[in-house]
């Protein structure tokens, strides 16, 4: 039957061309933003799990920031360590030197004087955001520090943020403070062997003005015996050990900042890639989908035409 009034080939064409526009918007969409999951309509399951680990990679992001920080500051605090070794190394040579007869001791004091200036000043250089962990000035001690080095997400959902930690308090050169909490300001016990007069004594190496320290300075003086210089000796040796201890931890501590940065970064390629196989759409197969659809379409535009135009030809029938 044949009727002006419904038109049932233009109703099919158009609702074929309909179809066919919906998959081309689809598609469209798909190319313009590289995602076949764009939004939690496109699929619930694959866009949740996408939004939730693209947030995490964001605190990744923070957590390698944090790390390239903590790194900062070991660096600082591991450079001015090792210079200061290198000083302390350079002190115990000169006291060495001082216990040859016949030396003069005044002299060589003055070169102790000048590296100990030297370690002064090291320590006040190695500074890094506001945070020195060689000088502290502050009323409170320097205790543990930690630096955000990792972020987790269990199982059940729970997240949280782990933490690399270094005991400062180890590294002090001189504390302005408490002297006995600085390993150069603090006085070193030093037990004299049986063979000397000399009875046991306790040292320091650097001076803080107006503070009381435990035991003698290490200086010289024309008439220091020889058995005092060889307890200073042993007190510069074993603030050395401690130093060279502090710088070993520290230097750890550097190396597993390092190794957990590259572990980060790794992660989040990792993730990132993972949530592109998730959402990301295949360049291309939607390509190939939008040129057929494309040839769809102009045959549905053309279907709808002769539809439309099967109605025109009933006039030929009233003439």
């Amino acid at each position: 039957m044949t009727s002006i009034l419904t038109n049932s080939a233009a109703m099919a064409a158009l609702s074929t061309l309909r179809s066919i526009n919906d998959g081309m918007e689809t598609t469209q969409g798909r190319v313009s933003s590289g995602l076949r999951v764009e939004t939690a309509a496109d699929n619930a399951a694959y866009w949740s799990i996408a939004t939730t680990m693209k947030s995490d990679n964001k605190a990744l992001s923070t957590v390698q920031d944090a790390l390239g920080l903590g790194a900062a500051k070991t660096d600082t605090a591991y450079t001015g360590l090792e210079n200061s070794i290198e000083i302390i190394s350079e002190i115990k040579a000169k006291l060495v030197a001082a216990r040859e007869p016949g030396v003069d001791k005044e002299k060589i004091n003055k070169e102790l004087t000048e590296l100990k200036n030297q370690l002064s000043s090291v320590a006040q250089s190695a500074s890094f955001s506001g945070e020195n962990w060689l000088y502290n000035e502050s009323t409170d001690a320097l205790g543990t520090r930690e630096m955000v080095g990792s972020f987790t997400r269990a199982a059940d959902g729970t997240v949280a943020v782990g933490v690399l930690s270094f005991d400062a308090s180890t590294s002090v050169l001189i504390d302005t403070n408490d002297v006995d909490l600085g390993q150069l300001t603090k006085g070193v016990e030093v037990v004299q062997p049986d063979t000397t007069t000399t009875a046991d004594a306790t040292y320091y190496l650097i001076e803080v003005d107006g503070a009381t320290h435990t035991g003698d300075l290490i200086e010289l003086a024309s008439d220091t015996a020889d058995d005092n210089i060889e307890g200073m000796i042993s007190a510069v040796d074993a603030m050395l050990t401690s130093l060279t201890d502090a710088a070993a931890t520290l230097g750890a501590t550097n190396t597993r900042i390092s190794m957990q940065d590259d572990f980060m970064a790794d992660l989040m390629d990792v993730i990132e890639k993972g949530v592109g196989r998730l959402v990301d759409a295949d360049m291309n197969e939607e390509s190939t989908r939008l040129k057929a659809l494309q040839t769809q379409q102009q045959l549905g535009i053309q279907a709808l035409s002769i539809a439309n135009s099967n109605s025109e030809n009933i006039l030929s029938l009233f003439r």
